[in-house]
This record gives structure tokens, sequence and C-alpha cells, in this order.
């Protein structure tokens, strides 16, 4: 629950930010401060024996959801009002990562937040980096390249969707192909000197049932 108020803090530092560039230090130290509760939360409520499994996912992801927003607006607030639009896309499209992630999840009940081996420790780390080059040189480069960031995760997010989507066609079909059976042919003949019903398929053996009490015979 402590992601909420390092979230809080990060928006202040955010709107100080815009006044003064070296507020971002604030920001950086908030990231930091959320790594090292998310990263322990777990293991110590594991040691405590006081973790929720159901819930502490359900909070964990909902909570690095927001975490995620607030250093988005935080960029919002230093950046000029013409970049806010392109700021709101970048939003959205870490937000299908998330949104594909979890649909994945419950194809296929594997958790995947890491691709190319990039995940969430790199990314609290590449915001760390921006946030020290952004001080040491303005805001001028990013907003120039706020537009070639937004590229690059659209082509990951395409690229995420499809290895995705190839996964869960490939574990369906294999679903399918365990699944069919061959059709069943059932020939009944009737002996006159035996009172039996012979049943017969393709990839079974013959078996003789009797016809008054429907015990097999051997």
């Amino acid at each position: 629950m402590l992601t909420l108020v390092w979230s809080l803090l990060i928006l202040g530092f955010g709107y100080l930010a815009a006044t003064d560039i070296r507020w971002l230090w604030g920001v950086s130290l908030m990231i930091f401060f959320q790594y090292v509760t998310d990263h322990y939360d777990g293991k110590v409520g594991k040691y405590r024996n006081t973790g929720l499994l159901r819930w502490g996912y359900y909070m964990d992801h909902l909570l690095d959801y927001v975490f995620l927003c607030s250093v988005i607006i935080g960029y919002a607030f230093i950046l000029p009002e013409k970049s806010r639009y392109q700021v709101l896309f970048l939003l959205a499209v870490f937000a299908a990562f998330a949104v594909s992630a979890f649909l994945a999840f419950s194809a296929t009940d594997r958790l995947t937040i890491s691709y190319l081996k990039l995940g969430p420790t790199e990314f609290r780390l590449a915001l760390i980096i921006i946030n020290t080059l952004l001080i040491m040189f303005g805001t001028r480069y990013m907003i120039s390249g706020l537009k070639y960031v937004n590229a690059g995760a659209v082509a990951g997010l395409c690229f995420v969707v499809y290895q995705t989507q190839k996964h869960i066609w490939q574990v369906d079909m294999h679903q399918k192909e365990r699944e069919k059976t061959p059709t069943l042919a059932v020939a009944k003949t009737y002996a006159a000197s035996q009172d039996l019903y012979v049943f017969t398929s393709i990839s079974e053996p013959v078996t003789a049932v009797s016809q008054s009490n429907g015990s097999p015979i051997s």
C-alpha cells in the first residue's frame, strides 16, 4: 500500500519540477522507494505468514498501474501543453501492455511481465536515467524525442501482441488435437448360435457383450 504514498509524492514532485527541474531528483527517489517496498513486501508477508495470495496479486498489479499513471502525469507537468496528448497516448500504450499480460494470464495461467529481458526493474532504472538526463539537459530533447518513444512503444506492443496470440493459438491447437477422438465405427452383429452383440471400433479391441445381461464376455 506504500505505493499510493510514493505515487502521490511523485505527482507532487512532478508539479514542483514544472518550476524547478531539480525536483525530479525527488521523483527518482520515490521510484527507488517504490522498488524497494514492492520487492520486499511479498517477502515480508511470506516470512510472517500474513500474505494473502489473491488479494496481494490484485492489489499489487492495481497499484503498479497507479504508479505508472503518477509517473506519466508527473512528466506531463513539465512538458508544454501541446505535448500532453503524446503523453496520454504513451500512457494508453503502456496500459495496453498490462491489459495484454492479464488477458494472456487468464488464457494460459502464465503471467509474463518481462519481454526481451526487460521488466519492471529495468523500467524503473530507465525512468531514473531519464530524470537525470532531464535535470542535466532540460526538457528540450524530451519534447522532440517523445514521438520516437511513442513509435517504439507501439512497435513493442505489436511485437508482444503478435507473440502472445501466436502462443495462445498454439496452446488452443494442441488442446484441440488432444481432445480429438477417432470416429467410432460400430458394427452390430447378431450370431444365431451365440446370444451376442459384437461391438468394434477403430482404436479399441473387439469386445463381445451378452445381450441378456450386458456383461462383457472374454
